[in-house]
């Protein structure tokens, strides 16, 4: 166990206290709990000041019962966004936390939940922000498994849940019921490789509140009625998949031979008895069912390569696997995701083989272009056949065809690997996202790029003017030279541009010399964000090995 309690101190805004608890109970127990406080004076005469915690934790009381605490807590967006050190954490406007105990005994998994959701929809007005609350909530999870001695498979779904929703100018009850149940029966069907899965499920919903639209073109909101809803509903689907295709080339390429496999599917699915979806409340996924009438086809390219010879290949000086694009936001506060997924992977010492490229393509063709009536056009609709798709809301109207959705991935050795997920629309002829991510090492060197694009279709305003299109355009870029343990130079530098702004929103530089016995570390950091943090910042660390350190460089933001 160990505490960590300090504060900071800035001239123009005042104190800035800070603490970190971890502890480790048990071998299989752990709690780790950061609170980070601004007592800010305001900068003329704007305070934005707050709180930020962060609370994890889990223990396993017994050999299957687990229990795991996910807990953030923020006081207001304008805080995080004006004090946050991580470009990614600042520009994040969603606050998730979740607590459960898990008994996983069995073919049941029965969870005891408590979540809560809260999106802050803007840095200027803080009434704008959505709270959605889980509390408490059971669910009872049973595996795909054989029905005794028939050939039928079953699974089950069943949740109870007593749900709050709050947002500007609308709420529902502090506490309102959802009871969920959700049995599905499968024959699994296999004969020369074919594979044939037809399903069927039932689903009964029972709300005890339900909502009373505003109008037909208003954003989805209006009046939360104490009036019990029941959504009963059938579905069917049939998976088809064919034998996978594959050829094996005769001739060898950069000294490996390759393999490429085709793997087709096709899915169809059809959903009736969803006739209330306008009166639905909506609180997670469970809620976005509607009619539909559809087919999913799918084709998955994989590209495999396979060394010929039992030589070990050239991994070289190990480099810096701590600056990577697209890693997930680190909990530690620094710049850069420190893993080591690239790194740490040992070199090949025989004969191995490689999944090198993978290519999907999916599409839906939907039968019927309206789910049910239940699609509104000129504004956003999400159904659950389009999240299970993407997660771009596309559907502003009718319409038959989905978007293409593109995922390729390419890793041809422990030190690189390229990422490229498009989504293009045919009945627009454009681009609705694209992201791409490139990491690659090179002895000492680490180098990165990345680019996100996003093309969100707008709606139709309550006064009904014409939509506006949502435009993002992102790109990111690292470099890095040294690693965690080398003497002498290191450095690393990170870039975040946006081209719609037309300027750099968040740059970064930090350079380290080790000797021996001690160390410096400089860093220069740049946020623009919007009208509420434009700083530069200048930190520097001097440690002395096994003793200590002095600066306003944490231990936990340094990478060398």
């Amino acid at each position: 166990m160990d505490l960590h309690a300090g504060a900071e101190y800035f001239s123009r805004r005042g104190w800035a206290p800070d603490l970190e608890f971890r502890a480790r109970p048990t071998e299989s127990s752990f709690v780790d709990l950061t609170v980070f406080t601004v007592l800010d004076r305001g900068v003329n005469g704007v305070k934005q000041g707050g709180t930020e915690a962060h609370l994890n934790s889990e223990d396993q009381f017994a050999p299957h019962l687990r229990g795991v605490a996910n807990i953030d807590y923020l006081t207001s967006y304008v805080f995080r966004l004006a004090f946050s050190d991580v470009f990614t954490q600042a520009v994040n406007s969603e606050v998730k936390s979740a607590a459960f105990v898990s008994d996983t005994a069995g073919n049941l998994f029965l969870n005891a939940t408590t979540r809560r959701y809260q999106d802050f929809q803007s840095s200027t007005n803080p009434r704008a922000v959505v709270n959605i609350l889980h509390a408490p909530g059971f669910e009872l999870t049973g595996i795909d498994r054989q029905l005794g001695n028939l050939p039928f498979h079953g699974t089950l779904d069943a949740s109870a849940e007593g749900l709050s929703r709050s947002e500007q100018n609308f709420s529902t009850a502090p506490l309102l019921g959802r009871f969920d149940l959700n049995p599905a029966a499968s024959l699994p069907l296999l004969f020369k490789g074919w594979s044939l899965r037809p399903e069927l499920s039932l689903r009964d919903t029972v709300y005890t509140q339900q909502l009373v639209p505003s109008s037909s073109i208003a954003p989805d909101i209006g009046t939360a009625i104490s009036n019990t809803l029941n959504r009963k509903s059938l579905e069917g689907s049939i998976e088809l998949r064919p034998p996978a295709l594959d050829r094996i080339f005769d001739h060898e390429f950069l000294g490996r031979k390759w393999k490429h496999v085709v793997e087709p599917r096709i899915i169809y699915d059809y959903v009736t008895g969803v006739e209330n979806f306008p009166h639905i409340l909506r609180f997670d996924d469970r809620d976005i069912l509607s009619d539909t009438n559809e087919v999913e086809y799918a084709l998955v390219n994989r590209f495999y390569a396979k060394r010929t010879s039992s030589d070990s290949d050239e991994c070289g000086t190990q480099g810096m696997p701590a600056l990577l694009v697209g890693a997930a936001p680190p909990p530690t506060h620094i710049p850069w995701e420190r893993t080591g997924r690239i790194a740490e992977q040992p070199c090949p010492k025989q004969p191995t083989t490689r999944e090198v490229v993978t290519w999907e393509l999916i599409q839906k063709y939907f039968l019927d272009p309206t789910f049910g009536g239940s699609l509104v056009p000129g504004r956003r609709n999400v159904f659950t056949s389009t999240v299970d798709l993407t997660g771009i809301a596309f559907l502003t109207e009718p319409r038959h065809l989905s978007p293409l959705i593109s995922k390729l991935r390419v890793s041809t050795g422990p030190r690189n690997d390229l990422e490229w997920d498009l989504d293009y629309d045919f009945q627009f002829g454009r681009v609705n996202t694209s992201t791409v991510l490139f990491n690659h090492h090179i002895g000492l060197f680490t180098l990165g790029a990345g680019n996100a694009f996003l093309h969100v279709p707008g709606a139709i305003s309550s006064t009904g003017q014409a939509p506006k299109d949502i435009k993002f355009n992102q790109y990111r870029a690292v470099l890095g030279y040294g690693s965690l343990n080398k003497r002498g130079f290191s450095g690393a530098f990170d870039l975040g541009l946006d081209s719609r702004l037309d300027r750099v929103q968040y740059g970064s530089a930090q350079l380290a010399y080790n000797w021996d016995c001690c160390g410096v570390n400089v860093e220069y950091r740049r946020f623009s964000l919007a009208q509420v943090r434009k700083e530069n910042q200048f930190r520097f660390t001097f440690a002395l090995a096994n003793i200590g350190a002095f600066g306003n460089l944490r231990r936990g933001e340094r990478l060398f």
